[in-house]
Formats: structure tokens, C-alpha cells, sequence
């Protein structure tokens, strides 16, 4: 338990020397494939000597479905039904003022991912146990990796002037001084065997239930500490498989309707053919977007400086970019984009050598106002990346805005940090068309950032077209958002309601047509119509999750009776689907709780962890990779220089000396440092990989007739032994 105790005080209290009233938190996890339902069991006691209201402001997954509330005082549990938000409210009011005991859980108005849970009229010595429940998709990662984070740490959101905070007010305490405990206990299962399981948290060693190594369970090692959220990595044998599940519907639900219907998830996971992967694209414009609030201090801004240098170093010839930094206020490193050349790429270099965490408060509005209404280049698409730790409070209004220019742009989104906002990170690369990226604890940013960078310059894929094909009797109403994106080995997940009957035929398929590189693609995958074994209601409360999200972004973009009308049907299919959705709330009320409580309600807020940033001074010593990274001209090529032969652990003159005869210089160092990357630093292969492809292409430019030479007398000097044919000349 990390709460301290004070001679005056029984309990647990916060910094202000308050009582908590909530002494732990249990959660329970069912990873099934790549779905996840989590149960959190939340233990609250009031130890004071008067009634008190308790309320938690806390994160969620952005992507969550909220669909289980329940409160169990003494021998009685009431379980929370949906209701307009409004009225939820009202009548907890109604309640609390009666003297009765009630429970209110609601999402924020500005962030998906925040919630509040109000815990009302609990009398003095009285004990309450609150559960929720929640399902959630598993994003895949650069190493096909399944990611499940349960948020712990809950940044204050900063608030751009003229923004309303609305109802949720976050009090936080450090992270050491967190007054309740948590326990986190998973249980997975797959149709295909479990690799392994790691976490960023320690974690009791992982037990498979079965020889077929399909089943196993997991637990959090006692004592977690609150410094960071946890995540849980799922590594499956072949999980690149695409699949379907069909889930029957709720026997007491009407036929016809969504919780009635079967409710179909498909995993599409396209491949592209080898020879158009290949081919990276030398056009775009490539705009980076670096969050310089003080919040970025220490080793987020230092990693963010290196992370720059790597993706200045990549980025191709004949291709545009700029560096905006943003905060309270924004700047840029030039007045446009401007054209990728060496001159150009020197200016930017040195402006990010000197960049630091000096912007204030957090503001992405504002650049990406300033950026929209700039018209694209011809024949440059343009590439947004951001990178934020995503503490902002007007995350719809955000989101808003890329959706409104989806068309124009792709964004790629990097949340750096514990307590980075999951709704804005991965709502801003969804509605952006792009890819977003996690990178906490002691991930390194650099490979993730490449693997994004390698998806901007593919091929971009167009004309996406689903079409489902199934037996007469039987149709199909499509619960997501049409695909706008697809991405080499990145999942595509597909939810639909399947109504009606089929007389003989047991099989759908669904087609996936495209064009990538100009020629026309299309991936099938068929699926058995019956439903599988009796599997809850997750793939339904996700199916209706997405339909809700979709909605409630089209209700803001719509106004009068439009809007009025879509806000209804929102309201409808939450109260419907018991998913929770930015109109509605979860209320239950104790009715059966005897005589009401007398006496004025004390109202305690429960802190949430809060991370301070340690400012770090930047070590003079420079990774040797980076260095060699940093000396690269931005056509591809490396200079015979002093600096270069350092960094090879040679002197000039030993690394003059082999030199074939007639030789360019600059070609003879161009070829030592892919043989030194080769040959001893192949374990970061990912993040240098594109810069080596551009210098393998310089030298094939150069038409030089002895590179087999330079190669052999290379490879003797540096004690390697690389073949020319995998150095890519």
C-alpha cells in the first residue's frame, strides 16, 4: 500500500491532508484473441465521522466501451442503468438530496478517455464496492505486438483560454504518495498459441493452462507504484492471420435490432506485393509538429531532438518539409516548406540542436489552424507528425479539425510518456488516415518513428471498397466507418450487424478492393455465418462503440435539427447497447438503503497519480550511431573527414591508408559507414535502414566501376565481413 499515514488522521489522506475514501482498486482482465474485457472492482470506505460524496476523475482507454456499472453497500447491490446524461445528473441530485444513497459514472464533454465516478451519500463506518466493466480493442504494434493499457496516471489536461473545463476537475498527487492499491490479474486465450506476455510493470511469470499453449494467466507483481500506466504485450504465433468472429445476439433483445441481430468482427490484415513495397516514394511534404511545453522537459525534449535528426537524415531528395514547435505559442523553422536539400537541411539541424521545452502550456489548435488553410504542393502529399506527451483538455475540437482536413493531409501521431491522452493519439491518426505510436517507460522512439516514417513513404493506397457477399435472406448493415487507410501488416478492423435467416447457406465473404501504385488489388476472406460459442457481448458493445463514435463526430460537425436528431439516435443506441457515449451516463440509485442519511455531504476528491517530469542536463556524450547519423550529407553520401573516422574507431590516417587507387574520396566513406552499420549495429537496423538505402543509392549514382574493391578493402579494415550485395550495391 503506497498511502502514509498521519497521527491526526485515520485512513488514508491526500496532500491536503483530506481523507480518501478509496482504499483499492481490483482489476480483472479477459484478453480473448485481440479483445479485451476489463473488470475494475473499486473499494471505498468512509472513515469519518460524517456522510461524504467521493468523486474520482480517472483515465480510460480512448478506444474503451464503457458497458457494466454497478454498487454493492452491505448485503444490496444496485446495478446502474444508461440514461441521458442530463437526467442521469438530475437525478442523482434528486437522490443525494433525499438522503439516498447514489452512483454516477460519466465520460467527459472534452475527452473520451476521461471519466468521473461520484460516489454519493455514503454514511459514517459505511463500506461501498463499485465495479465497471469494460471492453476494449488491442492495438498492434511495430513488433506485431497486441498493446493493452490500463491508464493509471491522469495528467492535468491543460486548458487553452476560452475553453471550458466542464465537470471533470483532476486532483492529483505524486505518484509516490498514492493513497489506494491496485491489483491486475489477465487471463488470455487465442485460437493460436501464446508466445510470450511482457509488460512495462513487473510481472508474476506467466502460466499456460493448456499443452496447446492457447490458454494462460497473468498477474501485476504486488506493489505497483502508480509511476506509470500499465500495458500488457500479447504476442501470438502467426497473428498476422486475418479472422472472424460471428456473435449471436442477445436472446432477450428484438430481432432486427443490434443487440438482437448476430454481430460480425473481422481482422483484416492486407499484405502487399514485395515489389511496391519496394518502391519508396522520393515526393511529399513533411511537416513535424513537436510539443515544446514545459511538460516536455528532460528526456522527452532530448529524445525528441534525436528522433529529429534521424527523420531529417531520412527523408528524400526532391521531397518538401518544416519543424513547427508548439506550446502556449508556435513557431516554425522556416516561413513555408521548403525544398529537402542540403542547405536547408543544415538551417533545420541547427535549429533543433538548440530546441528546448520553453513554449508553456499545451496548444495544438493553433498550428494546425495555421497549416490547414496553406495550400499543398503539387504532387507532394503532405505528411503530418506529431509528437505530444497529450495533456490538452479540447481533444473533440481537436479531433475535429484533422477530420475536416482528412482529405488534404495523413497524420502520424507519437504520445511520448505516461498519461498521453489515448483518445487524441489515436483519434487524430484515425481521422488523419495515419498510424499512431505509444512510447513510454524506456521504449526508445526512434524505431517506432521509422516504422511511420516507412508507411508515409508507401505508396498511398486508394479507391478502398468493401463489399460483403452472403445468402439470400440475410443482410448486412456496416457498424464501422468506411476504410480510408491501409497500411502493409497494420489491421483493419470491420464490425457488422448480420439480419435475417439463410435457408441452406452457411458462409459470408467480404472483398476488399484497392489500388496502390496504380494497379488494382483486392484481399477475400470468408467466415461461417453460425455463431461462435456463447462469448458475452463484446464484439456487440465494440460494434456499437464504433457506431457511436462515428455519430458523435458527424453530431458535431451537423447543427439544428440535424445535429438534434443524431444526438437522439446516440442516446437511443447507448441506452440500447448499455455502452456509455458523450450523451449519456451510467446512474443507479439505492432505494433500498432504509432510512436517508442526515447531514450535510462532505465532498473529498480522489487523486489520480501525477508524473513530474525530472529535468534532465543534456550528456555531452553522443551515441556513436547518432554521430555517425549526424555527419550524413542529405543527398546520402558521407565526407572523408576526421569526425567520420572517430566514430569507425579509427584514425584518418588508417582509414586513408587502404584506399583503392583512383579513388573518390567521398564514395570510400560513403561505403565504410554502411559497412559500419552492417557490421555493428545491426540491432537498431530499423532505425537507420532508410538512411543506408539513400546512401547505397548515391553510390550507385556515382557509376563507380571498383566498388567491389572498396567493399573487400572496407570490410578488412573494419574487421567485418559484409557482403556487397546486402550493403544494397
Amino acid at each position: 500500500m503506497t498511502g502514509f499515514n498521519m497521527v491526526t488522521c485515520c485512513g488514508l489522506i491526500t496532500n491536503q491532508k483530506e481523507p480518501v475514501p478509496l482504499k483499492s482498486i481490483e482489476v480483472g482482465v479477459q484478453v480473448r484473441d485481440h479483445v479485451a474485457t476489463v473488470s475494475s472492482t473499486l473499494q471505498y470506505e468512509n472513515k469519518e465521522g460524517r456522510p461524504l460524496e467521493a468523486v474520482f476523475v480517472f483515465p480510460l482507454p480512448g478506444e474503451a466501451a464503457v458497458c457494466h456499472f454497478s454498487a454493492k453497500v452491505g448485503q444490496t447491490e444496485v446495478v446502474a442503468k444508461v440514461q441521458e446524461k442530463q437526467k442521469a445528473r438530475e437525478e442523482y441530485d434528486d437522490a443525494l438530496s433525499s438522503g439516498q444513497q447514489a452512483f454516477l459514472l460519466e465520460e467527459s464533454d472534452q475527452s473520451p478517455d476521461v471519466f468521473t465516478l461520484s460516489v454519493g451519500s455514503l454514511p459514517p463506518g459505511e463500506s461501498a464496492t463499485i465495479r465497471l466493466e469494460y471492453v476494449t480493442e488491442l492495438a498492434v504494434q511495430a513488433d506485431d505486438g497486441l498493446r493493452l493499457c490500463l491508464p493509471a496516471v491522469l495528467n492535468p489536461r491543460y486548458q487553452p483560454q476560452g475553453c471550458d473545463p466542464g465537470n471533470a476537475k483532476v486532483t492529483s498527487v505524486p505518484a509516490s504518495a498514492v493513497p489506494y492499491s491496485l491489483c491486475v490479474s489477465a487471463n488470455i486465450s487465442s485460437p493460436r498459441p501464446i508466445c510470450k506476455v511482457e509488460s512495462n510493470c513487473p510481472l508474476e511469470p506467466l502460466k499456460h493452462l493448456n499443452t496447446e499453449q492457447t490458454q494462460a494467466t497473468v498477474s501485476l507483481a504486488a506493489g505497483h507504484k502508480f509511476d506509470r500506466d500499465f500495458e500488457l504485450m500479447v504476442y501470438y504465433k502467426d497473428s498476422h492471420l486475418p479472422s472472424a468472429v460471428v456473435e449471436a445476439g442477445q436472446a432477450t433483445a428484438k430481432p432486427g435490432s443490434l443487440m438482437g441481430d448476430p454481430v460480425v468482427m473481422l481482422s483484416l490484415y492486407p499484405e502487399f506485393p514485395d515489389a511496391v513495397m519496394s518502391s519508396m516514394s522520393s515526393r511529399g511534404e513533411f511537416l513535424f509538429l513537436i510539443d515544446r511545453s514545459g511538460s516536455m522537459s528532460g528526456d522527452r525534449i532530448n529524445s525528441a531532438r534525436d528522433t529529429l535528426l534521424l527523420l531529417l537524415k531520412s527523408l528524400p531528395m526532391g521531397c518538401y518539409f518544416n519543424i513547427y514547435g508548439f506550446g502556449s505559442r508556435y513557431d516554425h523553422v522556416f516561413p513555408k516548406s521548403v525544398e529537402y536539400s542540403q542547405t536547408t537541411m543544415d538551417e533545420a539541424m541547427t535549429k533543433v540542436k538548440n530546441m528546448s521545452a520553453d513554449l508553456g502550456g499545451t496548444e495544438i489548435l493553433e498550428p494546425l489552424k495555421h497549416i490547414y488553410p496553406q495550400p499543398c504542393l503539387p504532387s507532394q502529399p503532405r505528411q503530418l507528425f506529431l509528437f505530444t506527451d497529450g495533456e490538452v483538455g479540447n481533444t473533440k475540437e481537436v479531433l475535429d479539425l484533422v477530420r475536416s482536413n482528412s482529405g488534404s493531409h495523413r497524420c502520424f501521431t507519437f504520445g511520448i510518456g505516461e498519461g498521453a491522452s489515448s483518445a487524441l493519439i489515436n483519434g487524430m491518426a484515425k481521422e488523419g488516415g495515419g498510424h499512431a505510436q505509444f512510447i513510454t517507460g524506456a521504449d526508445r522512439m526512434q524505431p517506432k518513428v521509422m516504422q511511420s516514417l516507412r508507411f508515409a513513404l508507401q505508396p498511398a493506397v486508394l479507391d478502398i471498397s468493401v463489399k460483403w457477399d452472403v445468402p439470400k435472406g440475410v443482410s448486412v448493415t456496416s457498424l464501422s466507418p468506411p476504410i480510408t487507410t491501409l497500411f502493409q501488416g497494420q489491421r483493419s478492423l470491420l464490425y457488422a450487424q448480420l439480419t435475417g435467416n439463410s435457408s441452406g447457406d452457411t458462409e459470408g465473404c467480404v472483398t476488399v478492393k484497392y489500388s496502390l501504385a496504380e494497379q488494382p488489388f483486392q484481399n477475400q476472406l470468408r467466415f461461417g455465418l453460425k455463431p461462435t460459442e456463447d462469448i458475452g457481448l463484446t464484439v456487440h458493445r465494440l460494434g456499437a462503440r464504433t457506431l457511436i463514435r462515428s455519430l458523435e463526430m458527424e453530431e458535431r460537425e451537423k447543427s439544428g435539427q440535424q445535429g438534434k436528431g443524431l444526438k437522439e439516435k446516440v442516446v437511443e443506441l447507448s441506452v440500447q447497447s448499455g455502452v456509455s457515449s458523450a450523451f449519456t451516463a451510467f446512474i443507479a440509485v439505492n432505494k433500498d438503503s432504509g432510512k436517508a442519511v442526515q447531514g450535510p455531504l462532505v465532498r473529498r476528491n480522489i487523486p489520480t497519480a501525477r508524473i513530474t517530469v525530472a529535468s534532465v542536463v543534456p550528456q555531452p556524450i553522443m551515441d556513436p550511431l547518432l554521430q555517425l547519423i549526424s555527419l550524413q550529407k542529405a543527398s546520402g553520401s558521407w565526407v572523408f573527414e576526421a569526425a567520420l573516422a572517430e566514430v569507425l574507431g579509427k584514425t584518418i590516417e588508417e582509414v586513408a591508408k587502404p584506399q583503392p587507387a583512383q579513388v573518390n574520396q567521398e564514395v570510400w566513406a560513403t561505403v565504410l559507414a554502411l559497412i559500419w552499420l552492417h557490421g555493428f549495429k545491426m540491432d537498431a537496423q530499423e532505425e537507420w535502414e532508410l538512411l543506408a538505402m539513400k546512401a547505397a543509392s548515391w553510390v550507385q549514382s556515382q557509376k563507380v566501376p571498383n566498388v567491389t574493391e572498396f567493399v573487400e578493402a572496407g570490410n578488412t579494415l573494419l574487421g567485418c565481413n559484409v557482403q556487397r550485395k546486402t550493403l544494397g550495391l
